[in-house]
């Protein structure tokens, strides 16, 4: 062992060290970033997120988009408000990183003159507006109602197509210029949905929040540190480890550039936890051995000894259930799980290097060095053993039924995705994304690409362009998307204006000819730029693109079979084929690779701590006992999960791997006071109750401040980041209570540990 002398150089050493490491990581922290880009959630190494990626390259971004909703209680048709409309619309299409504007007030119809002329014909002429008849005009044109003017004419939807991927400081300054325009007019109402708005919403929340958990995390410190310790000393000298922890790990992200992003608001509540279950451990052991031990040296090396082994198995526990993340092929999940790994094992780090090095310095509080007698835990710690010992039969038959009970709730769990379920129902965003939904077709991009397969045609041929029709129609009339920009509801639209706007002729010319005038005029539109929206520069690709409402993606696929269904029976020619894409399709296909990603990594996380505890106690017998109290509230969790309907998607589904690694530490520190008591030739149940009273009292206390540190996040605005303190919580609290009952009377049941020979 290391001697006084010796480990009084390695004190000052340790703490210049961590000084100067702190101070570095510090500073790093002012390069952090936040992060909201959905794209990140899409599967990686996956084909059909390639196919997205090459199908955007052809055409345009599915996202990015603003759509402003401007209500009139008293109709939108009124001239005033259709003015104050027009106006704002001129203004937008002049705006900084706009592209352009699709409304009413600008709209023009197109017609086709026998001679082969054209003119146009703007939907409001407000040089002779005439309310009834520019209504009803509006009102015949299918491809309007739901998409720019609602169908109860209540409201009025503005398209801003704007640059592709803006930053967070590119969308502020566009969603502020936008918001001025609109609370000058005096609006009854306006609404913002699109990529920009959620963008600004998402970063802005991030890092309040974060901000919020790290001020209500330092006061939770200080009061649970008090709590447990009672003296300034206990509240100080820990804190040094714990916040240096914090810095260390969002330092360490800031050097690396890599930023928060909606999974990673949690970090500072998660650090707090893990660091503070290294430190309670260990100071409430030194504690406990400066009442017993003749000098503070020796104290100290006692607490390093018997805690030392078990905090870190437990933190390798603890780290590996975060790296078992990596195996879920989405990228923030995967960041979150190395972020929290990385940080589990910093935290184990600081706490064994530095702490030991303060206690040296100063000491523990002085009414704990002169009082010897024990704490006042050991009668409440005392009684609740004999209590289990007593009802062992009744712990495991209660055990057994929760079992039972929750497994039958865990095949009720179901998993589902909406776009916007993040958010509280009743936050202002969440509610102008459901107008939208309800009135104007939906935020949900639907995307859907059409490659022709015979070599010999290409999208303008009429036998293709009926086959789409009729896809396209079931598309809108089955499947309930809006389709709102395609090849074939473009030239319905062309055809109907060469025969006077009549509502009968919106359907596709029946001629090669009229296609291929009305391809000559696409071609010419916008310099080119028009028709490369929706059809390729090899024409043998077209786009079908539109929205609909976010029903949520149990739904989305029931619809998806039924579609692959009409597509398998319809496409018998082989002309074209058909592949559903876009950015809603690739969020939803990751949470069809979170069940069994995420059950893999567990399976793996709990067979690698299996094994590490097998190893170090070289029991298989306690390899099975020590994983059953850890496994049944994962059961536990799902079972709750399953009957409360909360259901399975990216946030709560990393709830299962976290509550393993964490819950376990409780046993590994409960197992390694047992062998240490073993060791010293004591019988089993001797063993085990000095392992219930000297771990007791640490496991209850981290326990406390774990389901505490949890909680903080039921505070959060984001579904997702509450679901998951709460479940932590709960989670943790029914671990600790399957350690103090189910674990002990397992060992004494099913443990028969070798007797020492006399030597």
């Amino acid at each position: 062992m290391v001697g006084e002398s010796t480990f009084k150089k390695y004190v000052w050493i340790s703490l210049v060290c961590f000084i100067a490491i702190s101070a570095f990581f510090g500073y790093q922290i002012t390069n952090l970033k936040f992060d909201y880009d959905f794209e990140k959630f899409f599967p990686i190494n996956d084909n059909e997120t390639d196919f997205f990626f090459d199908y955007r390259d052809k055409f345009e971004s599915d996202n990015d988009f603003l759509l402003i909703a401007i209500e009139n209680n008293s109709g939108v048709f009124e001239k005033e408000f259709l003015e104050d409309v027009h106006h704002v619309t001129k203004k937008l299409e002049k705006s900084k990183y706009v592209q352009f504007v699709t409304s009413i007030t600008t709209m023009e119809e197109q017609f086709f003159h026998m001679g082969g002329g054209t003119t146009k014909k703007k939907y409001i002429d407000f040089s002779k507006y005439e309310r009834e008849r520019d209504s009803v005009r509006v009102f015949e044109k299918d491809e309007i109602i739901n998409s720019l003017v609602a169908e109860d004419g209540k409201s009025i939807c503005l398209f801003v197509r704007h640059e592709d991927f803006l930053s967070k400081k590119k969308s502020d300054e566009l969603i502020i210029g936008i918001e001025k325009l609109l609370t000058k007019k005096k609006f009854d109402n306006y609404r913002l949905a699109g990529r920009s708005i959620g963008q600004q919403f998402y970063i802005d929340k991030m890092s309040t929040e974060m901000l919020f958990f790290v001020g209500l995390s330092a006061v939770l410190i200080v009061f649970f540190l008090f709590i447990a310790f009672k003296s300034a000393w206990g509240i100080l000298i820990p804190q040094v480890v714990i916040v240096g922890g914090m810095v260390w790990v969002i330092g360490g992200m800031g050097l690396f550039n890599e930023p928060i992003n909606i999974i990673l608001i949690v970090l500072p509540s998660i650090m707090f936890i893990v660091s503070m279950s290294d430190v309670i451990h260990l100071v409430s052991r030194y504690l406990d051995a400066l009442r017993t031990e003749e000098n503070n040296f020796a104290a100290i090396k006692l607490a390093v000894k018997e805690v030392g082994l078990a905090t870190l198995l437990t933190s390798i526990t603890t780290a590996i259930g975060f790296f078992s993340l990596y195996f879920v092929r989405v990228q923030p999940i995967q960041v979150f799980g190395v972020v929290m790994g990385i940080g589990v094992l910093v935290a184990f780090l600081l706490t064994f290097l530095t702490l030991p090095a303060l206690f040296y310095i100063a000491p523990g509080p002085k009414f704990v060095r002169e009082n010897k007698k024990d704490h006042y835990w050991l009668k409440y710690l005392r009684n609740w053993f004999v209590t289990v010992l007593k009802y062992r039969k009744r712990v495991l038959i209660a055990g057994l039924a929760v079992v039972v009970i929750s497994l039958i709730g865990t095949f009720q769990m179901t998993s589902n995705n909406f776009i916007m379920d993040d958010l509280d129902p009743n936050e202002p965003l969440k509610l102008d994304f459901d107008y939208l939904d309800k009135h104007y077709g939906g935020v949900r991009p639907f995307e859907m690409s059409v490659t022709v397969k015979d070599s010999t045609k290409n999208v303008w041929d009429l036998d293709v362009l009926n086959q789409v029709d009729s896809l396209q129609q079931y598309i809108q009339n089955v499947y309930k998307a809006e389709v709102k920009t395609s090849l074939v509801s473009t030239l319905k639209v062309f055809n109907r204006s060469a025969n006077s706007g009549s509502r009968e002729f919106f359907e596709l010319p029946s001629s090669k000819r009229k296609i291929r005038k009305y391809r000559r005029f696409l071609r010419m539109a916008g310099g080119g730029k028009f028709i490369r929206t929706f059809v390729d520069s090899t024409e043998n690709v077209m786009r079908i693109s539109g929205s609909l409402p976010d029903v949520g993606n149990i739904e989305i696929s029931k619809r998806n079979v039924k579609l692959e269904k009409y597509i398998s029976e319809f496409e018998k020619s082989g002309l074209v084929d058909y592949q559903v894409t876009g950015t809603a399709h690739l969020i939803d296909k990751n949470i069809s690779y979170l069940s069994s990603s995420l059950v893999m990594g567990l399976a793996l996380s709990i067979l690698i701590v299996a094994l590490i505890i097998g190893l170090i106690y070289r029991s298989v017998p306690i390899l099975i006992i020590s994983i059953v109290p850890n496994v049944l509230p994962l059961i536990f969790i799902a079972g709750i999960m399953g009957y409360t309907g909360i259901e399975l998607k990216t946030t709560t589904a990393i709830i299962f791997t976290i509550a393993f690694g964490i819950a376990v530490d409780d046993t590994i520190h409960f197992l390694g006071k047992f062998k240490y008591e073993l060791m010293k030739g004591h019988s089993k149940l001797y063993a085990l109750k000095r392992s219930y009273l000297t771990t007791g009292k640490a496991m209850i206390l981290t326990t406390l401040i774990l389901c505490a540190g949890f909680l903080l996040l039921v505070f959060s605005s984001f579904l997702g980041t509450y679901y998951m303190g709460l479940m932590l919580c709960i989670t943790l609290f029914v671990a600790l209570v399957a350690d103090l009952t189910l674990l002990p009377v397992l060992l004494l049941y099913f443990y028969n540990p070798k007797k020492k020979k006399k030597g």
